[in-house]
């Protein structure tokens, strides 16, 4: 097997973390490269005896320069490609047998950095993020279209991590159109999913596993969604018997398609949604009477970076504040964060300080995380990114 040309050695320890089951390499880890590299090339990762430490692919100009794709010296083929992609096919059909809505590749999860592929009935939506899946989009491509059949695949180049790896920002329609939202089916109900203008890849499909578990807690209570997005939360509650429904959120599009959910679904009449931001909306809904018997609060990622942690925990802490506040007696909130930077500790340490100003009883019923087509790898804690805590406020 023809091996790369280009080797990386590594600083003494500088292998510990990867043995340790983490997939990057950092640019200070670097001793030396034995030639000249152009973004996305395929190196071998070598400690400083030399000894093989695994494959991957470099950037020069970026902070994570290496990512490993594989725990020994390979060539990074398209056959090679190709059988990683189709064990995670493999394990998504392990988990949901005859799915056809979710994530199937989730990037490091599934020893494929840089990459995601999101599954919406026909349609694909695919996340390049690095120099090295770029160098090899085409490939990839060709496998899914071979493997999957899909009418439609979207290029959904819009992440700003694109811009560590010198990557344009782009959306595009590879194949197929996309001109309407794409209606899916999941856990029996109905939703419609904007991929090519939607956050993320068009649905929270990271939230599944959490949103059927309120089904139990929504049944003939009064329901507050706190950044409803399209309505994934609030339906899922409405069709459970939620005596009613209130979803919030600031984008008018999004919820424009919430209520063409709701109507999907059959629940229009126990809904309904309003724009604006939501520390203002919240704190509206905290000045009146009304409480709610369960309370979702699901912000987008308030931490863009690691300097902004901080600032991304005072704004946690007054969300879940007010949301605690307009919580009734004997009533649950589920609150999430979905920022990889706050770690579940600081989230948890965050609550009790929501819960002591809105001076507020309140115990832990379970700690939640993603959806397990969203895989966590056991040394690399940057796969795992979502908390979803549940709470009984008393």
């Amino acid at each position: 097997m023809k091996e790369p040309a280009l080797t990386v050695y590594l600083k003494k320890g500088g292998e510990k973390r990867l043995r340790s089951g983490h997939l990057w390499v950092f640019s200070n880890e670097i001793e030396s490269v034995d030639g000249a590299v152009t973004a996305g090339d395929s190196v071998i990762v070598v400690d400083a005896a030399k000894r093989v430490i695994g494959t991957g692919y470099m950037n020069p100009n970026s902070l994570i320069s290496v990512r490993l794709l594989a725990r020994r010296r390979l060539e990074l083929s398209k056959s090679f490609l190709g059988r990683r992609i189709r064990h995670a096919l493999e394990y998504r059909e392990r988990l949901y047998p005859g799915e056809t809505v979710g994530r199937l590749i989730y990037g490091e999860s599934d020893m494929l950095p840089g990459l995601i592929v999101d599954r919406y009935g026909d349609t694909l939506a695919v996340q390049s993020l690095t120099a090295g899946i770029e160098r090899r989009l085409e490939d990839i491509l060709s496998l899914l279209d071979e493997l999957l059949a899909p009418t439609t695949i979207v290029l959904r180049n819009d992440s700003r991590m694109r811009k560590f790896e010198d990557l344009p920002i782009e959306k595009r329609v590879v194949t197929g159109n996309a001109d309407a939202p794409v209606e899916i089916e999941q856990d029996g109900l109905k939703f419609l999913v904007d991929v090519l203008d939607g956050q993320k890849t068009g649905f929270f499909l990271d939230q599944r596993e959490n949103r059927l578990r309120t089904r139990e807690l929504a049944k003939g209570r009064h329901v507050l969604d706190c950044c409803c997005y399209t309505g994934a939360w609030s339906v899922t509650a409405a069709a459970a018997g939620a005596a009613s429904v209130s979803g919030i959120d600031s984008s008018k599009p999004a919820l424009r398609l919430a209520e063409r959910n709701a109507a999907l679904n059959g629940v229009a009449d126990s809904m309904q949604f309003v724009d604006g931001d939501m520390f203002k909306r919240l704190a509206a809904v905290g000045r009146g009477t009304k409480k709610f018997g369960l309370v979702i609060l699901d912000p987008p990622a308030l931490a863009k970076g690691r300097k902004k942690i901080r600032e991304a925990l005072k704004g946690y802490r007054a969300l879940n504040r007010m949301a605690m506040s307009v919580t009734a007696p004997g009533g649950h909130l589920v609150t999430c964060t979905c920022s990889h930077l706050v770690e579940q500790e600081a989230f948890m340490n965050m609550l009790v300080a929501a819960a002591r100003e809105a001076d507020r009883h309140a115990r832990i019923v379970e700690v939640r995380g993603q959806s397990r087509d969203h895989p966590v790898v056991l040394g690399h804690p940057e796969t795992r990114y979502l908390t979803c805590v549940v709470l009984e406020l008393l």
